[in-house]
């Protein structure tokens, strides 16, 4: 950018140091043998008696590379030559090459933030750089068309109203994440289509995340495409079953993730818009839609969005994540395949002993009572629950051992046709002890309000080669 020779200034209203110089600024453009040039950031009126050009846009500011306000450059063949900040008068007069600058005014005073320091119009200047490098083909609407409905029409929806991915808007998700949008984050199923990081922001956008969400949802991306998690399997089955997203450690509260009461329901904005974006990626990305791939028989709301932090500051347990081999802080996005929650009610149990009976009591109905370890589970604990272990010193290790205990079911009680139902393993198990869940097929997280004697089960699909295991991956930035 080319500036005029001479003298510039670049001043804000909203600084009281620049209405300070103003009488200065005044003094040097009323001389004729000085040449300067005043930008405004702020206020195009600004300052009052003087032609200023307006630099409310900050084209000039940004190209300068400001951070305070007032700024004095000089200028020689359209180049900056040298700079000052601020007001000083020794600076300034030596500065200007005059004297007796700024008569009756405080020899000194700092500046002010120059306006292209604010975050926002930094990360909104980043979104619209990184919005004309995108590289995804744009889709122009008509004059007459509405964004929402058009979304809608064009299959992109899941149901609900989206926010409508501007060049602006997806630059803007681009500042969330140091990697580069053309990286290839995943190859999605079950179009098996190549997914980059602009792609997933697109996706994130339209969900409504914020730019801080982005590393979570490209994380659930990856943890989604492993041939572990298996997402096509988890689409094409006729199971209610979608991927539940757990996550742990810093980012969690970075990003103000619930944790507490109602995580795994409506209100957090974090909790409802990465799960969203996961499935919008799968679904706008993957080709993975209901009627097509997806055959679920019921389905679950939980195939909007299922996605919630664990309460770690208040479990008496180490963390998922831990207990997964990662660090405490790390922070890491879980994947399992669930349906939706149900409840576990007991009011009454004091000892973790009867809690614990509790606890199998429920898990054995697992996709049904006589289905034996094919299908693993997550067992949610609330605080209030929780306590009764924490008080008996029983650990994360303990807890699981005695329900694998209860757990274990004798062939009699789950072959075909015991208790009158068909449903069940074959007579050649009859005489047989089997657990309800593989090993390592119950994870076990801390979530919930301070109040309620609660906790929840989300069942799972079919365990391992055949169906899902469940996937931990780190977040990176």
């Amino acid at each position: 950018m080319t500036l005029p020779d001479g003298l510039v200034a670049i001043v804000k209203r909203d600084c009281p140091t620049c209405t300070l110089v103003v009488p200065v600024l005044a003094e040097l453009g009323a001389d004729p043998t000085t040449a300067l040039t005043v930008f405004t950031q702020d206020d195009p009126t600004f300052p009052d008696g003087i032609d200023a050009i307006d630099d409310t846009d900050l084209t000039v500011s940004f190209a300068l590379d400001l951070d305070t306000v007032p700024t004095l450059l000089r200028i020689e063949n359209g180049r900056e030559v040298a700079r000052t900040v601020g007001w000083s008068r020794e600076q300034w007069e030596a500065f200007t090459g005059r004297t007796g600058l700024g008569e009756g005014l405080p020899p000194h005073r700092p500046g002010c933030g120059s306006r292209t320091q604010d975050p926002d119009l930094v990360a909104a200047r980043t979104a619209a750089a990184g919005g004309a490098q995108l590289q995804s083909r744009r889709v122009e609407l008509g004059e007459s068309e509405d964004d929402i409905e058009a979304m809608f029409e064009r299959g992109w929806s899941d149901g609900l109203p989206l926010v409508p991915p501007t060049p602006e808007r997806v630059g803007r998700m681009l500042t969330g994440t140091t990697r580069d949008p053309a990286e290839v984050v995943a190859n999605v199923p079950p179009d098996l289509v190549d997914c980059t990081v602009e792609k997933v922001a697109i996706n994130a956008v339209l969900a409504g995340c914020r730019p801080e969400y982005l590393p979570v949802v490209l994380a659930a991306v990856e943890a989604a495409c492993t041939d572990e998690f298996n997402i096509h399997g988890v689409l094409a089955t006729t199971m209610p079953v979608g991927p539940v997203v757990v996550v742990n450690g810093p980012v969690a509260r970075a990003i103000g993730m619930n944790s507490r009461g109602n995580a795994l329901g409506q209100g957090n904005r974090a909790n409802a818009t990465i799960g969203r974006a996961l499935q919008l990626v799968i679904r706008n990305v993957g080709g993975g839609r209901p009627g097509g791939v997806d055959r679920a028989t019921q389905g679950s709301p939980a195939k909007y969005t299922f996605c919630f932090a664990e309460d770690e500051a208040g479990s008496p347990w180490e963390p998922l994540h831990v207990s997964r081999g990662y660090d405490a802080e790390d922070s890491t996005v879980t994947l399992f395949t669930g349906e939706g929650p149900r409840v576990i009610v007991d009011q009454l149990s004091r000892t973790p002993e009867s809690l614990v009976a509790s606890f199998a009591a429920c898990l054995r109905t697992v996709a049904h009572p006589k289905i034996v370890v094919g299908i693993d589970a997550m067992l949610v604990v609330s605080p209030e629950h929780s306590r009764v272990f924490a008080e008996a010193g029983w650990d994360r290790a303990h807890l699981l051992d005695a329900l694998g205990e209860r757990l274990q079911v004798a062939g009699r009680e789950f072959v075909r046709g015991a208790d009158g139902i068909t449903e069940g393993m074959p007579e050649a198990f009859a005489d047989t002890t089997l657990p309800k869940f593989r090993d390592g097929g119950l994870l076990v997280v801390h979530v919930g309000g301070g109040a309620g004697l609660f906790s929840a089960i989300i069942g799972g699909w079919l365990s391992g080669a055949t169906g899902s295991d469940p996937v931990t991956r780190p977040i990176a930035t």
